[in-house]
């Protein structure tokens, strides 16, 4: 994985690559490629801020490959999901997942979703944050370490109230992360824990089947 790796649609453009274009993911960019049909394969996160920084990052990359990001709403909901969407060989899932640490509520749901009866068609992968908030570096909200919330505060209200931010109503919430999400413009405003994540669920669902 990495710069380069794939083509997508034109970005930035780099004086050290010879004047190439890149996309925010730092792949090469492929000019006046139109996208593809989506694949029958899937990338699941587990809600709409996952969702928004993958396009963000890596949108470009995605169209290009067909590949199409859902929301599971919970990663409580993934096995009734997969039950749904019965992935095989040729429709494969990989699914993103918060706070992927032993011992997690999460790692517990994909622990069972990898040894289940869709195990050998759908890839678990996740990082170790809280929530994908903190896949952003701090620096680039003014932060030199993302504070740590104590349990009894939930935790984007209490991220909000660290920052000095309005956190009474989810409407304060959607506007902070947007606030976040603004601040990002290429893979290097991210922590390698979610970079390299994302890389190997993309190189899964898009591995030729035949």
């Amino acid at each position: 994985a990495g710069p380069g790796r794939r083509g997508s649609a034109p970005a930035v453009r780099h004086a050290s690559d010879g004047g190439r274009l890149r996309t925010a993911s730092g792949s090469f960019a492929v000019e006046s490629q139109r996208a593809r049909v989506a694949l029958p394969s899937r990338i699941m996160v587990e809600g709409k801020h996952d969702a928004e920084l993958v396009e963000k990052v890596w949108g470009a990359d995605l169209r290009v490959e067909g590949v199409v990001v859902e929301e599971l709403s919970g990663v409580d909901n993934l096995a009734d999901v997969l039950d749904d969407f019965r992935p095989s060989r040729d429709r494969r899932v990989g699914v993103l997942v918060d706070h992927l640490v032993p011992g997690s509520k999460e790692s517990r749901f994909a622990d069972a979703v990898m040894r289940g009866k869709w195990g050998a068609h759908v890839l678990v992968v996740g990082h170790p944050f809280v929530d994908v908030w903190q896949s952003v570096k701090p620096a680039r909200v003014g932060l030199q370490a993302w504070p740590t919330i104590p349990r009894s505060i939930e935790w984007k209200k209490g991220i909000c109230q660290a920052l000095g931010w309005p956190a009474a109503e989810q409407a304060d919430i959607a506007r902070a992360w947007q606030r976040i999400l603004g601040q990002v413009r290429t893979f290097a405003d991210l922590e390698p824990q979610l970079l390299g994540r994302v890389e190997e669920l993309i190189d899964f669902v898009t591995e030729p089947t035949d």
